[in-house]
């Protein structure tokens, strides 16, 4: 890699993906790290370490260093950006890539100097933030410098972010903090209430991606759930619909929805005609559960779309971002630019 080259990170709550300038994208892994609780070291990191979770013997922990968009780990998010940034850029001491990161729309002060400080310890000669709704608008090839109100959703792994865009920047947003991982816990939660059978995280998930619905289809679709049985604590499978999950995932849905209405709500009426006219873009892992965009466009009555690619249109945005650099330059977020 030449020192010139750009790099875009998204460090997302379920997902770190890498966009390297000419390339594209050249890492897409978990965000988990595996520990040795009695040593501190770091055992494995990404996908070798997600196939921990669950499986650990008591003194090796597999960790998520991010949680709801933000670092809840400051040092193990330092040594997984180090990790990812070293394997997809080279561990060059010399050649140290400019870093462009996304951050959720509602970031504070202290999260945002977490994100730079880490980025930057893990191998950044510069480091820019940019919201994601924003990343995710120039990833799905939208147009973000002109003047006509553009509307995002961006349902990632820890947060969802809505915002709605004109002339580069965010005019209204909101960031609520219901997204993959909590579509997961409703899961967990309805199989124990309903059936009395305990899943973990990667059973909530496969559910989730096998027959999880945000709304009703005209065919229903099932698959086997594996558990433990809560009252007699033994192994239990179930038969699981479609429609189970669309009960399971109600309550985090209307959440979403009211959030994407309050935006519009708060949108000046010029863009908010623009936004009825051009549609709404869903992007993010979260745009890939079946009928979301039904859901949406049924509450707002606005046409609602997924983008294409939707898990990447955050990274690829993040990584392109820098053909906007001056408006990345006067984003609040980087009014104090750190460099080293």
């Amino acid at each position: 890699m030449s020192f010139t080259e750009d790099v875009g990170i998204d460090l997302g709550t379920a997902n770190v993906l890498i966009y390297v300038e000419g390339k594209g994208i050249v890492l897409h892994e978990p965000s988990v790290v595996a520990i040795n609780k009695d040593t501190n070291e770091i055992l494995a990191v990404g996908g070798d370490a997600k196939r921990m979770i669950g499986r650990t013997p008591g003194n090796i922990v597999a960790v998520r260093p991010l949680r709801e968009g933000v670092i809840s780990d400051y040092d193990v998010t330092e040594k997984m950006l180090q990790y990812f940034i070293s394997k997809t850029c080279g561990g060059s001491k010399f050649f140290k890539p400019k870093l462009v990161v996304c951050v959720p729309s509602g970031v504070t002060e202290v999260e945002k100097r977490a994100v730079k400080e880490a980025a930057l310890q893990a191998g950044g000669r510069a480091v820019y933030l940019i919201e994601e709704p924003v990343a995710a608008a120039i990833g799905a090839g939208i147009d973000i410098t002109g003047p006509e109100g553009i509307m995002v959703i961006d349902i990632g792994g820890g947060t969802t972010d809505i915002a709605v865009i004109s002339l580069g920047g965010i005019v209204t947003s909101a960031s609520v903090k219901i997204a993959g991982d909590k579509f997961d816990d409703a899961i967990i939660k309805y199989m124990r209430k309903k059936y009395n059978i305990f899943i973990g995280e990667r059973m909530a998930e496969k559910l989730k991606r096998e027959i999880g619905v945000a709304y009703p289809l005209n065919e229903m679709l099932n698959t086997l759930c594996k558990g433990r049985d809560l009252v007699t604590g033994l192994p239990a499978n179930i038969e699981v619909t479609s429609e189970e999950i669309l009960e399971a995932l109600e309550e985090p849905l209307d959440i979403i929805c009211e959030a994407v209405h309050s935006v519009l709500e708060s949108t000046p009426p010029e863009l908010a005609a623009d936004v009825g006219e051009y549609g709404i873009a869903i992007t993010g892992g979260g745009a890939y559960l079946r009928g979301i965009d039904r859901r949406i466009e049924e509450k707002t009555g606005i046409k609602t779309f997924v983008a294409g690619d939707a898990d990447c249109c955050v990274a690829k945005g993040t990584g392109e971002s820098l053909k906007y650099i001056d408006i990345i330059s006067r984003n609040s977020l980087n009014r104090r630019e750190t460099y080293i």
